[in-house]
């Protein structure tokens, strides 16, 4: 059976490159970095050599990196670590309504701590507005944070744009960058954030490791207690093959984006064109031009997402419907709902995320292999024959 994998979004693949990085510290440097002795030294050097390879990747000084275990860790840091840091200041945070499970409900637990938040609107192609964020901020709002591009419908946000409003405000600014980083360019300075978040299983390294970039002078509370590790700022002793696995695929990102950007794009262009031309009521979420290079996201009427994914399964291909953090739950996406997507279409969800390992044959197999699977699933839907007798002018 052939099989095409199309699920980039939820993990990539761990280039040979990054893994052949990451096996000498396993066994041969496996000291622990805080040790002084060679063993700890080699660790060590190491870390920083990953922490500057990871600087690089998003202009920043390697000193500002902090490494974490994930990107959700990253998110759950910034969230919580800089509100308490700034609560003298106000109890207010502002947030979008199609961010990730970690920031909403990092927002959730602080709400139970006493701060207020606001939740912003998007549009219908899940962009974030500037003046919505503006009609949002009041003096006692300290903390603002929007996605630097949604992971589900692909839609990049005008995060320079949004920062401009903030610090007007004198509010911080974070950002949720692990759809992006190592995907598209990405400058801190240039955005203007204060924090920005990233996992390395988005650029092909692995999994279980992450990093905040946290803009140096930038006050943060720490989410773990123990030791001084990242100096101070996140205790525990440090996963050092996976930091040199970040740090590899960060650099292999760097100096392949532009070729990457262009690979993508094209299967991306030629899957969305393929299946809204061959699938009737097939609807593209998320923005047509300013979205992730790798992403084509629908909704497919009168049939469930989670139908369609079983069944492309089947045939060997990997998919997802909405995000890795909501596709085992089976309810519908929050990002569509804020988008205005009605539920009853928002179930049909589908999203295709390419990778570098894609090729134009797996996209061609896509076009080949889903649309009898959504005629096989309209045949059983009642809402689908329900739709025809309404064409027909039947009651």
């Amino acid at each position: 059976m052939k099989k095409a994998y199309l699920d980039n979004i939820a993990t990539t693949l761990v280039l040979p490159e990054v893994l052949e990085a990451m096996l000498p510290y396993f066994r041969d440097v496996y000291g622990n970095p805080a040790s002084l002795h060679d063993w700890g030294d080699g660790a060590r050097e190491a870390i920083e050599e990953a922490r500057g390879q990871v600087a690089a990747l998003i202009g920043s000084r390697p000193e500002e990196i902090i490494f974490t275990g994930s990107g959700t860790e990253a998110n759950n840091f910034a969230i919580k670590g800089l509100a308490q840091a700034q609560q003298s200041r106000g109890k207010h945070i502002v947030i979008s309504g199609i961010e990730h499970f970690s920031v909403l409900h990092s927002a959730k637990t602080l709400e139970k701590r006493g701060f207020e938040v606001t939740r912003i609107p998007v549009d219908r192609h899940g962009l974030v507005h500037p003046d919505a964020v503006a009609k949002s901020l009041r003096e006692d709002t300290i903390l603002v944070s929007i996605m630097h591009a949604n992971s589900e419908v692909g839609t990049i946000e005008p995060i320079a744009e949004i920062a401009k409003v903030v610090k007007r405000a004198g509010a911080l600014f974070h950002t949720d960058a692990v759809a992006t980083g190592g995907t598209i360019p990405i400058d801190v300075k240039e955005l203007e954030v204060d924090a920005l978040s990233l996992a390395a299983n988005q650029f092909y390294g692995p999994k279980g490791v992450g990093a905040l970039w946290l803009r140096k002078g930038t006050r943060i509370i720490p989410l773990l207690d123990g030791g001084v590790q990242e100096e101070g700022r996140r205790a525990g002793t440090e996963n050092v093959p996976a930091i040199v696995g970040m740090g590899k695929a960060a650099e292999l990102a760097r100096q392949g984006m532009s070729p990457r950007t262009a690979h993508l794009s094209r299967l991306r262009d030629r899957l969305i064109q393929g299946l809204i031309a061959t699938i009737d009521h097939t609807i593209l979420t998320g923005h047509p031009g300013q979205r992730l290079p790798g992403n084509a996201s629908f909704c497919i009427e009168f049939i469930e997402g989670e139908a369609m994914l079983m069944l492309l399964a089947s045939e060997g291909i990997a998919a997802s419907s909405g995000s890795a953090c909501t596709s085992r739950a089976l309810k519908t996406s929050h990002v569509l709902t804020a988008m205005g997507i009605p539920p009853e279409i928002a179930q049909g969800s589908l999203l295709f995320s390419l990778g570098v390992d894609n090729t134009e044959e797996d996209v061609d197999y896509v076009l080949e292999a889903l649309p009898p699977i959504v005629d096989r699933l309209r045949q059983m839907s009642p809402l689908y024959g329900k739709f025809l007798k309404s064409q027909r002018g039947v009651r």
